[in-house]
C-alpha cells in the first residue's frame, strides 16, 4: 500500500532566543525523520517533552516547513508546490486537533461558525450545505444542535474538544494528527474522547497519527509507535511489542515507567538530564543516558537495524536481545549506576578504615 504521507530525512533547525550578540544557538527541534504514514493506520508517537512529538506532527500536517529534506503527500512533493496548490493539497485533506481546546478555539465564535470557518475558506460547497455539514459535524461527535450558538467558554473542557474534533473532520480528511489531545481534560473525560477518536477512525477511514505523553494510552490506541528522543525517531515498533519485545533501551525505559499492576516492577533508572537540543551529544544521543553505552555509541550515530518482524526496527549499537524481561533490564541498569557513582567517589573514599 502507498503510503499517505511520507517524510524523507526530514530535519527541522530553529533559532533559540539564546546565545550572544551577533550569533543565535540552533535548536535541533527534528533530525534525519524517515517516516510512512499509510492510509487507515493509527501510528502512536512518544517520548519525553521536547523530544520533537509536537515538530513532527506540525510537519506532517502542513504547518510546519522542514529546514531540509522531503514531505510527500500523495505523492506530490509538499515544498515544491505553489503556496495556494499546497493550501489546497494538505489543508483539504489533514485535520489537527491541538492539546488545549480552550486556546484552540476562538473564544468570540460560536460552535457554529467555528465548525463553518474551514468549509467557507476552501469554499466547499453552497451555503445551505454548509449549514448541513455543520450539523452532521456536531452529530458526528456527539454534540447536542443546542449548542450551535454557544461560545466555547460556555461549554465544558470535553464539549470544546469535541468541537476542535468536529472542526479536524469538517472537509473530511484523509489525516489526523492529535497532539495531546486529552491532556488538558479531566480524567473522567478522558476516556470518552479517546472512544470517540476511535469510533470516528474506523467509520471515517482516517489515518490516524496520536501524539501523546501517555504511553499506555497510545499502546492500546495504535497499530505502530514511534519512539523519539531529542528530535531523532529511534524506534518504530508494532504495538503489541513495545512492551516487553521493543529493543531500543529508551523505549524500554519509557514503556517501564508504567508498569502493570498485576506484576508491578521499579522502572529502569536514567541517570542524569535529557541533554539540550540545541547541543546534542556526539554519536547516539541516548548515550549519556544509557546503562549500555561505550565508545563506539560516543563517535557514531547507528544507523536503522531491523528486528525479527518486517514492520520493527530501531537505531541502536547494543540493543535489548528480543525477549529480555524489564526485570532484567532494571538490574542492569541499576547496577551500572552503581558502578558509575562508585566511580565518581575519590579513591581515598574507597579505602576502609582498619577495625
Amino acid at each position: 500500500m502507498s503510503a499517505l504521507v511520507r517524510l524523507s530525512d526530514t530535519h527541522v533547525v530553529h533559532k533559540a532566543r539564546s546565545g550572544g550578540v551577533f550569533t543565535r544557538d540552533k535548536v535541533y527541534a527534528l533530525t534525519g525523520a524517515d517516516l510512512a504514514i499509510a492510509p487507515g493506520e493509527t501510528v502512536g508517537v512518544v517520548g519525553e517533552s521536547g523530544c520533537g512529538k509536537s515538530t513532527l506532527a506540525k510537519v506532517l500536517v502542513g504547518v510546519q516547513q522542514p529546514t531540509s529534506g522531503t514531505v510527500t503527500f500523495g505523492g506530490r512533493d509538499l515544498w515544491s508546490l505553489k503556496p495556494a496548490e499546497r493550501r489546497t493539497a494538505v489543508g483539504g485533506s489533514t485535520g489537527m486537533i491541538f492539546q488545549d481546546p480552550s486556546t484552540a478555539l476562538n473564544r468570540r465564535l460560536p460552535v457554529r461558525q467555528i465548525l463553518r470557518d474551514p468549509l467557507d475558506v476552501h469554499r466547499r460547497g453552497t451555503t445551505a450545505e454548509r449549514a448541513d455539514r455543520v450539523r452532521e459535524l456536531m452529530s458526528l461527535v456527539g454534540l447536542p444542535r443546542a449548542l450551535a450558538d454557544a461560545l466555547p467558554g460556555q461549554l465544558s473542557g470535553g464539549q470544546r474538544q469535541r468541537v476542535a474534533i468536529a472542526r479536524a473532520l469538517a472537509l473530511d480528511p484523509d489525516l489526523v494528527v492529535a497532539d495531546e489531545p486529552t491532556s488538558a481534560l479531566d480524567v473522567s473525560v478522558r476516556a470518552q474522547i479517546l472512544n470517540l477518536l476511535l469510533d470516528l477512525k474506523e467509520r471515517l477511514g482516517l489515518a490516524l497519527v496520536f501524539v501523546s505523553h501517555d504511553i499506555q494510552t497510545v499502546r492500546r490506541m495504535s497499530d505502530r509507535v514511534i519512539t523519539m528522543y531529542l528530535g531523532r525517531i529511534v524506534e518504530e515498533s508494532p504495538a503489541d511489542e513495545v512492551t516487553d519485545r521493543s529493543r531500543h533501551p529508551y523505549t524500554r525505559a519509557l514503556f517501564s515507567a508504567t508498569p502493570g499492576l498485576l506484576d508491578p516492577i521499579d522502572p529502569i533508572p536514567l541517570v542524569g538530564p535529557v541533554p539540550s537540543a540545541t547541543r546534542p551529544p556526539s554519536g547516539c544521543p541516548f548515550r549519556t543516558r544509557c546503562w549500555k553505552a561505550d565508545e563506539v555509541c560516543g563517535s557514531v550515530m547507528p544507523d536503522f537495524a531491523a528486528a525479527s518482524r518486517p514492520d520493527h526496527r530501531f537505531r541502536c549499537h547494543h540493543p535489548v536481545e528480543e525477549g529480555e524481561s524489564t526485570r532484567a533490564l532494571v538490574a542492569q541498569a541499576e547496577s551500572a549506576a552503581s558502578a558509575t557513582a562508585m566511580a565518581d567517589v575519590p579513591f581515598q573514599q574507597h579505602i576502609r578504615e582498619p577495625s
